[in-house]
Formats: C-alpha cells, structure tokens, sequence
C-alpha cells in the first residue's frame, strides 16, 4: 500500500497509525472515532472504508452511522389502515409488516400457511429472526437454509449496530446465539445489505416454491417494512393458491 517497509509484525494487518495515514486523518481523531468520542463525516468513513477495502454492504453499514436523526427515531408498533389493508390485497402471496427489530407487526394468510401463523407464537417470539433459528421446521423449509439464515443475521446485525442501547435488540441477539450455528455466525461480525432474491422453499403440503422475496420501505410509516413472496413460476403461483385453500382461509 505504499508504506515503508518495517521490522516483522507480531500480528497480521495495518496499525492504527497506518490506517489513520493512509485515510488521511490523524492517528488521535482515528482512535476517537474507533472509541465512539467523535462524529465524523461520510467522506472520512467512505476514506476509511476504502483503506479497510470493506465491500460494497459493510461500506454502507459503516455509512449508516452518519445518520444520527434515524437512528434515534422510534418507530410505531402499530401498522396504519393503509398498509394492513395492502398486507391483505397482497394474498395469497405470503406477505408480512415488520418493525427495525424484525418483529412481525401484520401478516396475511399466506404467510400464515407457508410458514407458521405467529399469532400462535407468543408475542416476543414474533420476529423473524426468532423464526429462522429457533423454529426448528425452518430449516427443512428452506432448502438453502445456512445460506439464507447467515444473510438474514448480518442484515439484522447491520441494523442492531445502530441501536446499541435498545433492549429489544439484545434480547433477539441473545435468543439466536442459543442455536449453536447463530453463535458461531453471530461471533463472526458479519454484516449484510438486503438484495433480491429467489427463496427455494419445500413445503411439507404442496412440495417445492420458487417465490421472488421483495423488501418495501413504508415511506408513511418510518421503521416499517413490507415483505413479501411473489411466485417465480406458473407453479409457484399454483402452490401459493393451493397452499391457501388448504388453510381454510
């Protein structure tokens, strides 16, 4: 990187020094802003990330920091008319409302029937994250589950990050690290920005789902997003009409 050759290092890597000149910023503001006394702007992380060669979601993870005003927001538990009544309109494709924490706020009857109704779930266990570890049918039901739970864990990492004090966010934390691949992954640090994707799903009733997974923001309704499955093929959309019908709903 264009620094001057030195003696063996005891450990792997650029000191503290050397990241803060190779940023170009001072070895003390550096350290500050390792210990959480300073704000800084997105040039100086973007700096950073580049001298890290951080890639493009742990950039932007390292960028969300900027926005103070967001992070200290707290968003509502409840969900508007509006958006309940597009969770609705959206069967039979499983769709659900979930808050910053991934708690499940309103879901739909497909939903319900492709995974598991979380109105039978106890209230704190009605998170997403609390469902891809700690409900043990997850794991058959998507084929791709490792994959599909490291992803869903550093997006919700990522998010947690900005949040260090709130409660909620702990108490998830501490329910995934109880599943010993969540532990091991978790104590990894990875972080994940959302993409869309196509989720392989083998349900017990109706056999193999290609859906479409779609992340919207709820520009009305800070903090809020809306999941949902969309069919990728004639036979996914066959399945999602099946799967409903066999609810009863």
């Amino acid at each position: 990187m264009g620094l001057p050759v030195s003696p063996r290092r005891r450990t792997a890597g650029l000191r503290r020094s050397e990241v803060a000149e190779l940023a170009g910023i001072s070895a003390s503001w550096y350290a500050w802003l390792e210990q959480g006394r300073v704000r800084t702007s997105e040039q100086v992380l973007r700096s950073l990330a580049r001298v890290l060669r951080l890639n493009d979601a742990e950039t932007a993870h390292v960028l969300s920091f900027v926005d103070s005003t967001a992070a200290r927001r707290k968003p509502s538990r409840s969900v508007s008319r509006n958006l309940a009544s597009l969770v609705d309109a959206l069967t039979p494709n499983p769709t659900v409302v979930i808050d910053p924490h991934w708690d499940m706020l309103a879901w739909n009857p497909g939903y319900a029937a492709l995974l598991t109704d979380p109105a039978r779930l106890p209230p704190r266990r009605r998170n997403l994250l609390w469902l891809v570890f700690r409900w043990p049918p997850c794991r058959q039901l998507l084929v791709n589950w490792e994959s599909e739970a490291r992803t869903v864990l550093g997006q919700f990492r990522a998010n947690a990050a900005r949040h260090p004090d709130d409660p909620r966010f702990a108490e998830i934390a501490r329910a995934v690290v109880e599943d010993p691949d969540g532990a091991r992954w978790y104590e990894r640090r990875e972080t994940a920005a959302y993409r869309p994707a196509i989720r392989h799903f083998r349900h017990p009733v109706v056999g193999d789902l290609r859906l479409r997974y779609v992340k919207l923001a709820a520009v009305d309704e800070p903090g809020h997003h809306l999941l949902t499955y969309l069919p990728d093929d004639h036979a996914a959309e066959v399945g999602l009409q099946a799967l409903l019908a066999g609810s009863g709903d």
